[in-house]
C-alpha cells in the first residue's frame, strides 16, 4: 500500500490543488452578491476533500479488475440512464438528475467513465494492430450509441457530444485504418452540412416542435451559433454578454469581486458553466492564461503517464480520460468567446459541481491506479 502511494503523480495533485484554490475563490466571487447561492464555495471544498480521497482510494485498487468487469460496469450505467429519464428531477430543461436526500447526481457524468473503460478493453484485444471495421469499429458504435441515445432524449446535447470526442479519441489513438478516418470525417461532415441545411429549411418547425415540449432553449441556442444575424437580443444575451465580460477584463483584470457583468446579473450562472466569463472580467488575459497553463501541465503529466504504460488498455484509458478533458476545456471557453455553441458542459476541476467534479478525480484515481500498477514495465527497465 505504502508503494502504491508513494507512486502517486505529485505534479498532477500540486495541480489540481491549485485548481482548487481557484474554484474556490472564483465561486466565491460569482456568488457574493446572490444569497440564493450562497455557501456554494464551502461546499465545492467538501466535494474537493472527498474527491482527493477518492482519488487516493482509487490508486490502491488495480484497474485491471475494473477493465475485466466493464460489461458489469455498462450494464449499471446504461440501466441508471433509463431509469433517470422516468423517475429523474428535470434540471435546467433535462431529465437527467437523481436527487437523494437534498443531493443530485447525473448519471451521464458517470458513464463517461464507463464508455472509456469498456472502450479501451474492446480496443486492447487487438494488441496495437490495426482496428478493423467488423470485429472493432462496429462494437465501439454500438457500445457507445446506446448511451449516446439515451443521454441525447433527456435531452442533454453536452454530455452527447463528449462520449462522441471519447470515442474518436480513442480510436485516433488505437490504430485505426487512414481509409476509415477519411471514411469518417466525409460521414461527419456530410452530417453536419445537412443538418445545417434541414434546420435552416425547417426553422420555424423545429423552434414549434422542441417548444411544444417545453425544450425551445435549446433552438435558441443551436440558431444562435448557426444564424447569428437573425438571433433575437433575448436568444444572444448569454453568448454576447459573456464576450463582452471577457473582454472589460483586458490584460489585469476589474480585480476580485468586481466584475461589472458578473455582479449586475448579466451572465447566467456564473458559479458553474460561465465560470469563465468570472475569470477573464475580474482576473484577465492574465489570469486566464495561468489556468490555461495549469490544464496544459495537466494533460502533459497524464500523457507521460500514458506513455510509460506497457499496458495498451491502460494507455488507452489514459487516453479517452484526456479527451474528455481537452474537449469540455475547449467547448466550455469556446462557448464563451462565441466560437462554440452554448451547451451546458462545465469547466473541469473549476466549475461547481459536485458530481462532476467527483467524476472528474475518480478519474484522476483511474490513472494514478494505472500508473501505480505498471509493475511489468518497471521490471522490463
Amino acid at each position: 500500500m505504502l508503494n502504491k502511494i508513494k507512486k502517486l503523480d505529485w505534479g498532477i495533485l500540486i495541480i489540481l490543488m491549485f485548481l482548487m484554490v481557484i474554484s474556490t475563490i472564483v465561486i466565491h466571487s460569482a456568488t457574493a452578491n446572490f444569497p440564493l447561492y450562497a455557501g456554494r464555495e464551502y461546499r465545492q471544498l467538501g466535494f474537493y476533500g472527498v474527491g482527493f480521497l477518492l482519488a487516493i482510494a482509487a490508486t490502491l485498487f488495480d484497474y485491471r479488475i475494473v477493465l475485466k468487469s466493464w460489461y458489469v460496469l455498462y450494464g449499471i450505467g446504461v440501466t441508471m440512464l433509463i431509469l433517470v429519464y422516468f423517475f429523474g428531477a428535470v434540471i435546467n430543461g433535462s431529465r437527467g438528475w437523481f436527487v437523494i436526500a437534498g443531493q443530485s447526481f447525473q448519471p451521464a457524468e458517470i458513464v463517461k467513465l464507463v464508455l472509456i473503460i469498456g472502450i479501451a478493453y474492446i480496443m486492447g484485444r487487438r494488441q496495437g494492430e490495426r482496428l478493423t471495421f467488423m470485429q472493432d469499429l462496429l462494437p465501439i458504435a454500438a457500445f457507445a450509441f446506446l448511451p449516446f441515445l439515451l443521454v441525447m432524449i433527456q435531452p442533454d446535447l453536452g454530455n452527447a457530444i463528449i462520449y462522441l470526442v471519447i470515442v474518436l479519441g480513442m480510436l485516433w489513438i488505437g490504430n485505426v485504418k487512414y481509409t476509415h478516418v477519411i471514411a469518417g470525417l466525409a460521414v461527419v461532415i456530410a452530417g453536419l452540412v445537412l443538418f445545417v441545411s434541414l434546420f435552416n429549411s425547417f426553422n420555424q418547425e423545429i423552434f414549434n416542435y422542441l417548444d411544444d415540449r417545453e425544450m425551445g432553449h435549446w433552438h435558441k441556442r443551436i440558431n444562435t451559433f448557426i444564424n447569428p444575424e437573425t438571433a433575437t437580443a433575448d436568444d444572444s444575451h448569454q453568448s454576447k454578454n459573456a464576450q463582452i465580460a471577457i473582454g472589460s477584463g483586458g490584460l489585469s483584470g476589474d480585480g476580485f469581486m468586481q466584475g461589472d457583468m458578473k455582479n449586475g446579473g448579466f451572465v447566467p450562472y456564473p458559479y458553474s458553466d460561465s465560470i469563465f466569463v468570472v475569470i477573464g472580467e475580474e482576473f484577465g488575459f492574465q489570469g486566464a492564461a495561468i489556468l490555461l497553463l495549469l490544464y496544459f501541465l495537466l494533460i502533459y503529466r497524464m500523457i507521460i503517464i500514458a506513455f510509460k504504460c506497457y499496458d495498451l488498455r491502460a494507455s488507452f484509458i489514459v487516453i479517452g480520460i484526456v479527451s474528455m478533458y481537452v474537449f469540455q476545456v475547449f467547448q466550455n471557453i469556446g462557448m464563451m468567446i462565441g466560437i462554440m455553441p452554448i451547451t451546458g458542459i462545465t469547466l473541469p476541476f473549476v466549475s461547481y459541481g459536485g458530481t462532476s467534479l467527483l467524476l472528474n478525480m475518480l478519474s484522476i484515481g483511474l490513472v494514478f491506479s494505472i500508473k501505480a500498477h505498471q509493475e511489468k514495465y518497471e521490471l522490463a527497465d
